[in-house]
C-alpha cells in the first residue's frame, strides 16, 4: 500500500513538471506571436502611409477634404483598416495597442493622417478600446446618428476623409464628460519628440 502511493505521489510531481514545462514553452510561443503580430501591423501601416502619402490622401499638414470611393480605398487599405474605416466596423476589444499606451504625443487617422486627439485627453475607461475626452480641435471630427443594431448612438467620423473611428458616450471624465471610444486601428500615433525632431530637421533644411 505504501508503494502504491509512492508512486502516485512521484506520477503527479511528473505530471507537475511536465505541465510546468508546457505552460513556459506556451507562454514563450505565444509572446513571440505577439511581438511578430505587432511588428507585421506596424510594417502594414507603415506601408499603408507610403501608399497614401503617394497618392496624396495621408498628410498631417493638410486640411482639404479626401474624397475617394470605397472601391479606391480598399486598393491601398490594409483588409483590418479597411473593415472599420469604410464599412463601419468594430475591432476586438482590447486588442489595440494603444487602449493602456501613456506615450506623449498625438494620434492622427490612420486613413488619411488627419490630427484627432492628444494623449494627455486620453484615459482609462476600461471599455476595451482607446478613449478620450475631446478631439484635437472641432473640425477634427464629424458626428452622425447611429440606430444601428436597436441602440441608438453617435458615431464619430475623422472630419478630412470621413473613416468611422467609432462612437462618443456621455459618461466620460471631466471637463467635458464625454468619452470617444475609438478603434485603435484607425489610429496612427506620433511621440512629441519625434514631430519636434522632424520640425526643427524641416526648418533648418
Amino acid at each position: 500500500m505504501r508503494f502504491l502511493h509512492t508512486y502516485i505521489c512521484i506520477v503527479i510531481k511528473t505530471a507537475l513538471k511536465i505541465l510546468n514545462i508546457f505552460g513556459v514553452v506556451l507562454l514563450a510561443f505565444s509572446m513571440q506571436c505577439c511581438s511578430s503580430f505587432s511588428q507585421q501591423t506596424n510594417e502594414i501601416k507603415t506601408s499603408t502611409m507610403d501608399s497614401l502619402k503617394k497618392s496624396g490622401a495621408y498628410s498631417h499638414t493638410d486640411t482639404t477634404q479626401v474624397n475617394m470611393s470605397d472601391d479606391e480605398w480598399k486598393k491601398v487599405l490594409p483588409k483590418d483598416i479597411y473593415n472599420v474605416a469604410r464599412l463601419k466596423g468594430t475591432e476586438r476589444p482590447g486588442s489595440s495597442e494603444f487602449e493602456h499606451s501613456k506615450e506623449i504625443g498625438t494620434y492622427y487617422c490612420a486613413v488619411c493622417g488627419n490630427a484627432l486627439f492628444r494623449s494627455d485627453t486620453k484615459f482609462e475607461s476600461g471599455c476595451g478600446w482607446p478613449s478620450f475626452y475631446e478631439p484635437i480641435s472641432k473640425t477634427s471630427i464629424i458626428y452622425e446618428d447611429d440606430n444601428s443594431y436597436g441602440m441608438k448612438r453617435t458615431e464619430v467620423m475623422c472630419g478630412r476623409c470621413k473613416s468611422h473611428l467609432g462612437h462618443v458616450f456621455k459618461d466620460g471624465p471631466p471637463p467635458t464628460g464625454l468619452r470617444y471610444c475609438i478603434n485603435g486601428v484607425v489610429l496612427d500615433f506620433e511621440k512629441a519628440k519625434d514631430a519636434e525632431k522632424k520640425y526643427n530637421d524641416q526648418k533648418h533644411s
